[in-house]
């Protein structure tokens, strides 16, 4: 799959020893922002652009720039001087100075103007001048203007004005000096007002020059002065981005090849792979270079671990359950992999010395086993296997830090599942005590421990992704926290920093918000308080943040790792019954988060798991039903607004319904019979009568039955209609637009798909079929290629093909087109996964254990599948939105593992 956004940005930090004049430019389209005196990256994607600002060239040629924003807080110290000089010519300029500001003041001013006039030939010349005076402020201001040989007007004008009280001596002296070898005529008026409030000094002094042939000029001047600015600017430039593999999930910056340039490198999930990108110099960065580690890096360190005075990677490979050691091989090259098992799911990696014996160790929090796992450092960067913690549930960021002053390195963990984070004392020897717990915000993804209010004790800053904030928990003393405090940030935050970045001694935060494609920066005011903060747009989904200075500025500098997909990664496997046929998802318990309900075959069970939030669920509830379920189905058929569940129980002969008590529990069953061995089942509305029915597809009897809502989720006898043999799933939609739904049901001991239109009242036609490949074993009814007919799309299990069956109209269907998927796929969903408004094409391969994913290119045709490894031998699939993210996510029962696999859409 092409991820178009699969990238890292870098935004390097400037600030100017002067006052900060923002200039823009509409220069070849591009809208640029820029300072003077600086050099930044400009991002023109897919390219960057270097642009130094050396000398600034106006988007017209008639322009000049303006500043967009400049104000000091000051206290002013101005003259006003006004002379005019003319020859040959006649002009007219008019310059006015103005100051603002409150006060309450005592002011001496001195205004002086000087007008001397000399020709060769007639001349007139008229002065005016006027000054006024009430500040706090003694102010000098200078005009000047001088013409030749042209005709032209020039205004500059500049007022003050000024609430105070105050006491003012004024003094006010004009002279106008003017010099001309042919006529002229000039006219000076200068008027001079000065009101401030303001704690500066600086001094002022403005000139005009004009050509002409006619001269006139006005110069009024009055000083203003207010409001609160820097006297430098402290920001970031522009992103320049670099590509790297498939969802990267994790970056640090570490000088790898001992040029004393920092360089990067990137975890990337997807590809199992990282990359490492070498610094050239200026913040700049080559190609990345890429070393294949397997099982889903998610987490990156580097560290030198063997002692050798190279930094080393060390990666958490998430999927394999196992961190992987690369050794530095010199020059910025690595080794391949040296692998350490470790928890389940492993999802952040630390490396530091907890054990006093100056050999980093490895400290993993394992998101699935709850736990920690620190592995010591044995020597020649060599590990002892892991020695694991108990943590909170779905630890999902760990950080080594002292924070009780006794010189061991303590462990902080934050729980995602239980939103808390977790506080693990050193106890010598690298051995830790059992967490305190601090309550933080909601899904905390990220933690940084850094002192932020100067009282040389280390403070926790958690990125709370679910709440849209971070937490600040001071430390109280002793390794203990206070309660936090809460910044509001963007959507999501999923990756946090703290750094001094604008060069104050107080380290400031920095996050990275998945869900609004920006980076935040939060300014330390002082005492651990925060700013709100400012943002800068980076790539699509920032997961990792990073804060080095990159191009030997003096200067941090940002780098955002951006996961940027439409990709899907294992979020966790939940245990499940024997042999699981057959899953769904929907909201049992009516808080707005679907939960997965499974049909367990060899266990003669139905399991439920209520989702706690953000995609996690808990372990099964299991209900007894009896005989070999197969299929399963939720729906609310006694209309009480709670679903039920309905389950094809396959040896019995018959199907279950299981009435929802309220708060996703469920009743024992009722049964009804139907054919031999019911093998799939659907509820649907058949007759018009706004009760769910029964329909169900009998694969030893080879007719499908449907049985009749009566009310209050109670069903009449079933009734049969004949179809092909070996019925091995059946749906239930409308595919001939006359409101009435139809049966379509792959007969995969026929290698056809059948298609019964419903005659109104519940009863059915006999069934049209159409030839698909060998052995259908799912259907699904879907409009693929946007024509407002739905389309039928088969998983053909014996052909490792989907088929594709278009609506021509009227319920009748084009020859299939077949798309290569795994092998044996067993069931197929189609729901639109990218957000484009076409549905694609989801498919579990159960002899090739992966997820196919065909993205639909428009007109009911698909691409190539992606494929996603889960567990042994997936049988079922369903696609629903777990996390309320608004994007779907997959979910698939694996019949070898007893497991069910949940896909979180990225």
């Amino acid at each position: 799959m092409i991820k178009v956004n699969d990238s890292i940005s870098a935004l390097n930090y400037f600030s100017t020893n002067q006052t900060c004049q923002l200039y823009r430019s509409n220069i070849s389209t591009i809208y640029s922002e820029f300072y003077f005196n600086s050099t930044f990256v400009f991002l023109n994607q897919p390219s960057i652009s270097i642009l130094s600002t050396q000398d600034y060239q106006p988007s017209t040629s008639s322009s000049t720039p303006t500043a967009i924003s400049s104000s000091t807080t000051s206290k002013t110290t101005s003259t006003s001087t006004t002379s005019s000089s003319s020859s040959s010519s006649t002009s007219s300029s008019t310059t006015t100075s103005t100051t603002t500001s409150s006060s309450t003041s005592e002011t001496t001013s001195t205004s002086t103007s000087t007008i001397t006039s000399t020709t060769t030939s007639p001349s007139t010349s008229e002065t005016t001048s006027t000054s006024t005076t009430s500040s706090l402020t003694t102010s000098t201001s200078t005009t000047s203007s001088s013409s030749s040989s042209t005709t032209s007007s020039s205004t500059t004008t500049s007022t003050t004005t000024s609430s105070s009280t105050s006491e003012t001596t004024s003094t006010s002296t004009s002279t106008i000096t003017s010099t001309t070898t042919s006529p002229s005529t000039s006219e000076i008026t200068s008027t001079s007002t000065t009101s401030s409030s303001s704690t500066s000094s600086s001094t002022t002094t403005s000139a005009v020059s004009s050509s002409s042939t006619t001269s006139s000029s006005t110069t009024t001047s009055t000083t203003s002065s207010s409001s609160t600015t820097t006297s430098a600017c402290n920001s970031f430039h522009d992103q320049t981005t670099y590509s790297v593999d498939t969802d990267p999930e994790a970056v640090s910056v570490a000088d790898v090849n001992n040029d004393n340039k920092p360089d990067i490198i990137v975890a990337n999930w997807v590809s199992s792979k990282v990359s490492v990108l070498l610094n050239t110099g200026n913040g700049t960065f080559s190609a990345q270079t890429e070393y294949i580690v397997g099982g889903y890096p998610i987490s990156v360190a580097v560290v030198d671990v063997n002692s050798d005075n190279k930094p080393d990677i060390i990666v958490a490979n998430s999927v394999a359950n196992n961190v992987g050691v690369l050794l530095n091989a010199g020059s910025g090259t690595f080794n391949a992999q040296t692998t350490y098992s470790v928890g389940t799911y492993p999802i952040s990696v630390a490396v530091v010395d907890v054990n006093s014996d100056n050999k980093p160790d490895i400290i993993v929090a394992n998101y699935n086993s709850n736990n920690v796992s620190v592995l010591l450092n044995t020597g020649s960067g060599t590990f002892n296997a892991q020695i694991t913690y108990s943590v909170g549930t779905n630890p999902y960021s760990v950080t080594v830090v002292d924070v009780n002053s006794d010189t061991k390195p303590d462990i902080i963990v934050v729980n995602s599942g239980a939103n808390n984070v977790g506080v693990l004392l050193n106890a010598g020897n690298g051995t830790f005590n059992g967490q305190t717990n601090y309550p933080v915000g909601i899904y905390p993804y990220s933690v940084a421990v850094v002192d932020v209010n100067s009282d040389t004790k280390p403070d926790i800053i958690v990125a709370n992704s679910g709440a849209n904030n971070v937490g600040v928990l001071l430390n109280a003393g002793n390794g203990t926290f206070n309660t936090q405090t809460t910044y509001s940030v963007g959507t999501n935050p999923r990756s946090v920093a703290v750094v001094d970045v604008n060069s104050d001694s107080k380290p400031d935060v920095i996050v990275a918000n998945f869900g609004s494609n920006t980076t935040g920066v939060l300014l330390n005011t002082g005492s651990g308080t925060f700013n709100a903060q400012t943002t800068y747009a980076v790539g699509t989904s920032p997961v990792s943040v990073a804060v080095v200075d990159v191009n030997n500025d003096t200067k941090p500098d940002i780098i955002v790792a951006n996961y940027a997909c439409n990709s899907f990664h294992i979020q966790a496997t939940y245990s499940v019954g024997t042999d699981p046929e057959a899953v769904t998802v929907v909201d049992v318990n009516n808080d707005n988060k679907p939960d997965i309900i499974v049909a367990n075959w060899g266990s003669s069970q139905v399991s439920v798991l209520l989702n706690t939030g953000n995609g996690t669920f808990s372990a099964q509830t299991t209900y007894t039903v009896d005989g070999y379920p197969i299929s399963v189905a939720v729906v609310d058929v006694n209309s009480d607004n709670k679903p039920d569940i309905i389950v094809a129980n396959s040896v019995a002969n018959n199907v279950g319904v299981l009435l929802n008590a309220g708060s996703g529990t469920f009743n024992a069953q009722t049964t009804y019979s139907v054919g031999t061995y019911p093998i799939s089942v659907a509820v649907v509305d058949v007759n018009s009568d706004n009760k769910p029915d029964i329909i169900v597809a009998n694969y030893n009897s080879n007719n499908v039955s449907v049985l009749l809502n009566t009310g209050s989720g109670t069903f009449n006898a079933q009734i049969t209609y004949s179809v092909g043999t070996y019925p091995y799933s059946v749906t239930v939609v409308d595919v001939n637009s006359d409101n009435q739904p139809d049966i379509i049901v792959a007969n995969s001991g026929a290698n056809n798909v059948g298609v019964l239109p419903n005659a109104g009242n519940g009863t059915f036609n006999t069934q049209t079929t159409y030839s698909v490949g060998t052995n259908p074993y799912s259907v699904a009814v879907v409009d693929a290629n946007s024509d407002n007919k739905p389309d039928i799309i088969v998983a053909n299990s014996g052909a490792n093909n989907v088929g594709v069956l278009l609506n021509a109209g009227n319920g009748t269907f084009n020859t299939q087109t077949t798309y290569s998927v795994g092998t044996d796929p067993h069931s197929v969903a189609v729901v639109d996964v990218n957000s484009d408004t076409k549905p694609d094409i989801i498919v579990a391969n159960f002899g090739s254990n992966t997820i196919g994913v065909l993205l639909n290119t428009g007109s009911g045709t698909f691409n190539a599948q992606t494929n996603y490894s889960v567990g042994g031998y997936p049988i079922s699939v369903a696609v629903v939105d777990v996390n309320s993210d608004n994007k779907l996510d997959i979910i698939v029962v694996n019949y070898g593992s007893n497991t069910a696999s949940v896909l979180l859409h990225c």
